[in-house]
């Protein structure tokens, strides 16, 4: 996630990390270019000898931009509903954490140790857990990351799962089955640990359905190929009434609808690693160290800070 801060106004307009313009500066150049021709060619040697005249290319404007300003507003959509379900991931971590240390409890003295073993155990596979679904949805491998937090020989077998979360998830729960069956966990209780864990799936589910289900490619398609008719067309449209001006109209003009289009291809898919996508790491790391901290822990990863004004 780029985090401009309170940077000056010129500085803002100046920056080019994070913008759109490092992804689409080749495809500027080939327009301005092709505007170069169609300018020199019918002011200089008149090989065009009449322009199109500029009124379609004003309609098919305004409907570009409604269909770029839909197609933004729904990438955007996905970007936000993905944030919100990690902000839900992160209190329901939290929530799960504090169950586990409120509502499980020894039956006598001599289970005291073990019983505190595992309220460990079980904060350390939320933790794994987090760090498994970031992976998975960006299609990494957590394996090295999560060494230490669950047992070496599930671990290892995490590496045939299709679905590491889901596994991990799965090992949480029967655990916690398992206290109940011992009597560490009243009855009543269990339901309510049922839920967090329920509520952990649900949100998986719905950022593994941003993931899984992009915005129809015929739409996209459509989108790419009219902005490229357009300004690749526009030259023709504008040379008589603009001249020798008409590559600079034509640069600014293509950067306005190359600039919406690159954007919503970036935010479509939130849980990437460019700059403006999610910073999942960080959220991550954040809830490490909130988890760590119940556990009483003092030896803490440090937070991640923006790097380069960028948060990973």
């Amino acid at each position: 996630m780029l985090l401009l801060g309170k940077k000056r106004w010129l500085t803002r307009v100046t920056t080019i990390r994070g913008s759109s313009l490092s992804r689409i500066w080749p495809r500027l150049l080939v327009v301005t270019v092709i505007a170069t021709v169609v300018t020199v060619g019918h002011q200089r040697y008149g090989l065009i000898p009449t322009s199109l005249t500029p009124l379609p290319f004003s309609l098919i404007a305004v409907a570009l931009g409604i269909f770029l300003g839909f197609r933004n507003n729904t990438s955007y959509d996905r970007y936000w509903e993905g944030r919100k379900l990690w902000g839900a991931l992160v209190n329901n971590s939290r929530s799960v954490t504090r169950q586990v240390l409120t509502l499980i409890h020894p039956q006598s003295d001599a289970d005291a140790d073990e019983v505190q073993a595992l309220r460990i155990e079980l904060v350390h596979r939320v933790i794994a857990y987090v760090h498994v679904f970031r992976h998975h949805l960006r299609e990494t491998d957590a394996l090295d990351e999560i060494r230490g937090l669950i047992p070496e020989p599930e671990r290892l077998a995490l590496v045939d799962e299709i679905n590491r979360p889901a596994a991990v998830l799965q090992t949480l729960g029967d655990r916690i089955s398992e206290a109940w069956r011992r009597g560490w966990v009243d009855p009543m209780h269990l339901p309510i640990l049922e839920a967090s864990l329920t509520a952990i799936t649900n949100i998986q589910g719905g950022c593994e359905r941003i993931k899984s289900t992009p915005i129809p490619g015929s739409y996209t398609i459509l989108i790419h190929r009219i902005v490229a008719v357009y300004t690749c067309g526009l030259p023709f449209g504008i040379v008589d009434a603009i001249g020798y001006y008409t590559p600079v109209v034509v640069l600014l003009i293509s950067y306005a609808f190359f600039g919406l289009d690159a954007v919503g291809d970036e935010i479509e898919d939130p849980f990437g690693t460019e700059d403006n996508d999610l910073p999942l790491e960080t959220l991550s790391r954040m809830i490490e160290v909130n988890l760590r901290q119940r556990l009483g822990e003092t030896d803490l990863p440090p937070l991640l800070t923006p790097t380069d004004c960028v948060l990973r």
